[in-house]
């Protein structure tokens, strides 16, 4: 997609925090993620609760423009969600992480996670890594989570995290919940958190 450069020439690369857990890497988009980010929205029941309309993405051009849009969140606010890579084998877990999009109704941490990789407890471990993240960075006391109503596996998910039902939001057209984790509550985890360039 894009040509090659001249011999010297470099881009700009974002050099936002690597997060690391026992099992996964949270870290910024590259162009390899547009690939199996699309792929994961292809499927019709993870594209239900996490695309604007509802409906699986088919085209290559519209998995980029959600690939875009995550990676320009990171760009134009310095913060977003991150590509979860799973440490033993390199592959896309799925993504993570903040998302405050204009008429959002809060800060909230959100995730997506990949039909192959759930059930094991990705969600929850990036999600609390994310939290941590957020809480130590951020000055404030809230972190939401809209979920829709019928979103099962995302309740269960709040709910191994503390977060409990505080109200509605209208979510592309229809309601859903929003969920708070609280500071004052909050227990985390232990992740290790370093620049880009300085993981190995």
């Amino acid at each position: 997609m894009i040509p090659p450069l001249k011999p010297g020439a470099r881009l700009l690369q974002p050099n936002g925090p690597v997060i690391e857990t026992e099992r996964l890497l949270l870290r910024q988009w590259r162009g390899d993620d547009v690939a199996p980010n699309t792929a994961m929205l292809a499927d019709p029941g993870t594209a239900r609760f996490i695309t604007v309309d509802g409906k699986p993405v088919t085209s290559e051009l519209n998995g980029w423009r959600n690939a875009a849009i995550m990676a320009g969140h990171w760009v134009l606010h310095g913060v977003g969600m991150f590509v979860v890579e799973e440490k033993s084998s390199g592959k896309f877990v799925g993504r993570v992480g903040p998302w405050f999009p204009p008429g959002w109704p809060g800060f909230e941490v959100g995730w997506g996670i990949a039909t192959e990789f759930r059930g094991k407890g990705f969600a929850v471990e990036a999600a609390r890594a994310s939290i941590d993240w957020a809480f130590g960075t951020f000055d404030i006391d809230r972190i939401i989570h809209c979920i829709d109503r019928e979103n099962t596996a995302s309740q269960g998910v709040a709910r191994r995290l503390g977060a409990s039902k505080d109200g509605e939001f209208d979510l592309f057209g229809h309601v859903a919940d929003v969920w708070v984790t609280h500071r004052n509550t909050w227990k985390g985890q232990s992740a290790k958190i370093e620049r880009a360039g300085d993981l190995h």
